[in-house]
């Protein structure tokens, strides 16, 4: 029970709970944002969503691809793929006690390239502008989890 209210008191650990908590929430918001294209555009995965229509003919026409739907789940899906990976190497980074300057700026430049990876992804900018930010991200993450494993080896 000492370690956790030690960890409540490290400001490293602080940090770090700001940042994946933004991540997080950026990550949860996907969904909705996938719904909610669904339902304007009446785009549908599944016969069964189709409830705001009778007619059968009518329910397979809502049951097709949106490629501006099919954007926004890969974002999402690119981000279950980066950001869950950040939380858990970020949790093991922050007991290696790291400065507290380079633990936030690894936290803040992840957190500003997923930001901007979900920007330049849902409104199609150019490349390679997602490139760039996705690999920012994945740099942040391999250096803590180098950080992690330097410091913390056990052969």
């Amino acid at each position: 029970m000492a370690e956790v209210v030690h960890m409540i008191d490290n400001e490293v650990f602080l940090a770090f709970s700001t940042y994946a908590t933004i991540v997080i929430l950026k990550m949860m918001l996907m969904s909705p944002m996938t719904s909610y294209l669904r339902l304007t555009k009446k785009v549908f995965a599944n016969l069964e969503d189709t409830t705001l229509v009778t007619s059968t003919e009518d329910k397979k026409k809502m049951v097709r691809v949106d490629p501006d739907v099919e954007r926004v789940r890969r974002c999402h899906q690119n981000d279950l793929e980066n950001i869950i990976p950040f939380v858990l190497i970020g949790l093991l980074y922050t007991l290696t006690g790291p400065d507290l300057s380079i633990a936030l700026l690894h936290f803040r430049a992840f957190v500003c390239s997923r930001l901007f990876h979900t920007v330049s992804y849902v409104l199609a900018l150019p490349q390679p502008s997602r490139a760039l930010s996705w690999m920012v991200g994945m740099a942040v993450t391999i250096s803590m989890a180098y950080r992690v494993l330097t410091t913390a080896v056990y052969l």
